[in-house]
């Protein structure tokens, strides 16, 4: 099967236990940031390039948004507040002008635990919502009979085991539109420098975020990124498409 222009980079916001909820960030995010190819190669990865080395002098940091947050390790310069004024400024302008698309699932875990569904593992529910976006998104963009890689991180050889077992049974038509999915899961490891990676982990925990906050609260991310939104043509919103919220 040819590869479609298009991939897929997944990462998440919060655990996706029931067990013990942290109640400040009780939800799960799982966000998919979808790019052309040819975006990719010619705009994002060499404007995160150029980001990098005016603020580090090389290129071998991992953007982390919880390092970042917490002003630990390579952004502990962050503590400087002219420093981090200017990085944070630079870094919403990098994500602005790069051309992407994003498919956020948010699990608000207290209402899953009482629902129909409780006994699906989230992470894999999450996981079969966004996949079924992400077809609509390929099949509009005349990519639906290629194949198209996702690429998520290795949480550990058990989950991910279980995860490919899960992505493959949602492909193989385990899925609410009840056919096949053209999509291929890659493992990349936690320390990969990979730029469409890092986009996704910067966009998780903003989603989350958005939904716990106070209305009209400052949100610089969610601005950015609510404007890149899957949104089909025929639909109004991208409410059920680009951001599925559960249950």
């Amino acid at each position: 099967m040819p590869f479609s222009q298009y991939i897929a980079y997944v990462d998440e916001s919060g655990d996706h236990s029931l067990e013990r909820i942290n109640q400040e960030f009780p939800l799960f995010v799982l966000s998919f940031c979808i790019f052309r190819k040819e975006d990719l190669l010619r705009r994002v990865v060499p404007s995160l390039l150029d980001f990098k080395f005016r603020h580090f002098g090389h290129d071998c940091v991992v953007l982390h948004e919880m390092d970042i947050r917490k002003q630990r390790g390579d952004f502990s310069i962050l503590r400087d507040a002219a420093l981090r004024d200017a990085f944070q400024r630079d870094l919403s302008g990098v994500l602005d002008a790069a051309p992407f698309s994003i498919i956020a699932t948010v699990v608000k875990k207290h209402a899953f635990r009482t629902c129909d569904a409780k006994d699906e593992h989230v992470y894999h529910l999450a996981m079969g919502f966004a996949l079924e976006r992400l077809h609509r998104f390929v099949v509009e963009q005349g990519e639906g009979d290629l194949k198209t890689h996702v690429v998520v991180e290795c949480r550990g050889a058990t989950e991910d085991r279980d995860l490919e077992l899960e992505f493959r049974r949602i492909c193989d038509g385990k899925n609410g539109l009840d056919h096949r999915l053209p999509f291929e899961v890659a493992f990349a490891d936690k320390k990969t420098n990979s730029c469409g990676l890092q986009v996704a982990d910067l966009v998780a925990r903003p989603v989350g975020r958005v939904m716990l906050d106070p209305p009209g609260r400052l949100n610089r991310a969610w601005e950015i990124i609510e404007r890149k939104l899957f949104r089909p043509d025929t639909a109004a919103t991208y409410q059920g498409w680009g951001l599925q919220v559960f249950p």
